[in-house]
């Protein structure tokens, strides 16, 4: 099933969306999107919903289920408390995604920006995982709760920063593994960083196996690279701040 988003209200094409899932679509191809917030929002199900074009903020947010392909950019707030599903950004993607992520995953093939993965946590054995192929900005990892949180650096230039200020500040669960060198002074007082060992490079090799067949990314170059894993030192790094 094709929609033609050209020009149409953001209001009108979610409905359209949700009245096709519910119709039993396990297909559904969006053309023209220009902007349209909240695709994906609330879905259930296990539809396959392609987007041609840039969506606009909160794709996907409370998404359950449905796998959601975005030919392009996308914008801030993707995956906004996502219970499960998949999503995969074959472009650059904004601002805080992830956030209070519960479960399912986010691929994003190039660039993120600032804070994302803030809050995710998982929810009961689910576990939430995002990958960045590219560079992130300040505050990535803030107050991590679970899940698993990578960033790969590729196609980064020379001498370009592949992480911004604050990595991890307030994260007390989950782990992040980042591929390249991590400075600890640009990391969050609650940080720790390690050498991987076995089990992190089965995770490494489970997600990004996947990651390289959505995305496209050559999975035994990204191996080449030395990834560290970054865990939280404490499960309550403010009790005594907030507690007595």
């Amino acid at each position: 099933m094709t929609i033609n988003a050209k020009g149409m209200y953001y209001r009108e094409l979610n409905e359209k969306i949700r009245a096709a899932v519910a119709a039993g679509e396990t297909e559904i191809t969006v053309d023209g999107v220009n902007g349209q917030r909240y695709i994906g929002d609330g879905v259930r199900g296990k539809a396959t919903i392609t987007v041609n074009g840039v969506p606009g903020n909160d794709l996907a947010a409370f998404m359950d289920g449905p796998t959601l392909i975005v030919n392009a950019n996308a914008q801030d707030g993707v995956a906004n408390t996502m219970n499960e599903g998949k999503i995969v950004i074959n472009g650059n993607a904004g601002d805080v995604l992830g956030y209070g992520m519960r479960g399912g995953k986010l691929y994003v093939k190039g660039d993120v920006g600032y804070r994302v993965g803030i809050h995710m946590k998982g929810y009961k054995t689910n576990i939430p995982v995002v990958i960045a192929g590219g560079t992130a900005g300040d505050f990535f990892g803030e107050y991590m709760a679970g899940g698993i949180l990578m960033l790969l650096g590729i196609g980064r230039e020379k001498d370009a920063p592949l992480v911004g200020d604050y990595l991890g500040t307030g994260m007390h669960g989950g782990v992040m593994y980042i591929r390249g060198e991590v400075d600890l002074a640009n990391c969050g007082a609650e940080v720790g960083i390690l050498e991987l060992d076995e089990e992190d490079n089965k995770n490494l090799e489970l997600y990004l196996k996947e990651y390289c067949e959505d995305t496209g990314h050559n999975y035994d170059e990204i191996m080449k690279g030395k990834f560290v894993k970054l865990y939280p030192k404490s499960s309550r790094p403010y009790g005594r701040l907030y507690a007595y």
